[in-house]
């Protein structure tokens, strides 16, 4: 193997890597994940608003958002959280609600809580 295709390699391996480490851990029992679902005006609009958030969102140890097949404005996203307290404590943030309502988030959305099942 040419020292070529082995450093494309490691560095493949890194990057794998580097991702499974900054995406954080599998959920625990004691972990709660936050579904959010609504409908925006502009889904650029509103993912580059979403991603302006950041500062915001300390104790999300993983997050990631999914758009509907059928209508790119409906969006879903989740995050993980290690308490309820902390999942409720994010989603009832005046800041929050403030920040949605700037990036076009249209209506109430849909909230819900979820920890892994018993095995």
């Amino acid at each position: 193997m040419s020292k070529n295709k082995l450093n494309i390699i490691i560095i493949l391996l890194l990057v794998v890597a580097a991702g499974v480490f900054i995406r954080g851990r599998t959920l625990q029992s004691s972990d709660v994940r936050l579904y959010v679902r609504h409908s925006v005006t502009d889904y650029a609009v509103w993912k580059a608003g979403y991603d302006s958030f950041e500062p915001m969102r300390g104790d999300i140890f993983y997050k990631a958002v999914f758009q509907s097949v059928q209508d790119p404005n409906d969006v879903t996203v989740i995050h993980d959280f290690h308490t309820l307290e902390a999942a409720q404590a994010f989603a009832n943030s005046p800041a929050l609600k403030e920040k949605m309502g700037k990036i076009g988030v249209i209506g109430a959305p849909q909230v819900w809580y979820v920890k892994i099942g018993a095995q």
